[in-house]
């Protein structure tokens, strides 16, 4: 069996209580339950969708078991369309334990996207190609997505 983490912008720079558009989640999910055997898929946003919500105990509890995970999972994927301190804080922990860490942003020269990642996509399309090609188990499996 092969974890993945599902890491990406929720509520990002939006002041109010109010989250962005979470359809990738759905299409990361598929793609690699249908293309990667075994691949136990933990999507944060599905067991807590009222997050924003929660007293300050339950986030912390929430937030730091989520960082946890992320980073103790077999492989990291990572959407950011645009800069999102959670999703940073989990790659960087991630990286930290030699998690792969493959992200999908247009912002490549992002510090974070760019000194944090395994791999870079620009978009969810080039990403789930390179799932379907099975280079992203074939990658997990050899152990070359580890960060040295």
């Amino acid at each position: 069996m092969t974890t993945f983490f599902l890491a990406g912008i929720i509520q990002g720079s939006i002041p109010d209580s109010a989250i962005h558009p979470q359809e990738y989640r759905k299409r990361l999910k598929e793609v690699l339950l249908k293309h990667v055997p075994g691949a136990d898929v933990y999507c944060p946003i599905e067991h807590h969708p009222q997050s924003l919500g929660y007293s300050e105990a339950k986030g912390l509890e929430v937030f730091f078991g989520h960082v946890e995970q992320a980073a103790g999972s077999d492989c990291l994927i990572a959407f950011v369309p645009e800069a999102s301190m959670g999703t940073a804080v989990e790659m960087w922990e991630a990286h930290r334990r030699g998690t792969p860490v493959m992200v999908i942003s247009p912002l490549r020269e992002n510090w974070v996207v760019k000194f944090l990642s395994t791999r870079i996509f620009e978009d969810l399309d080039v990403f789930e190609a390179f799932v379907r090609s099975g280079e992203l188990e074939r990658m997990l499996a050899a152990g070359k997505g580890k960060h040295r």
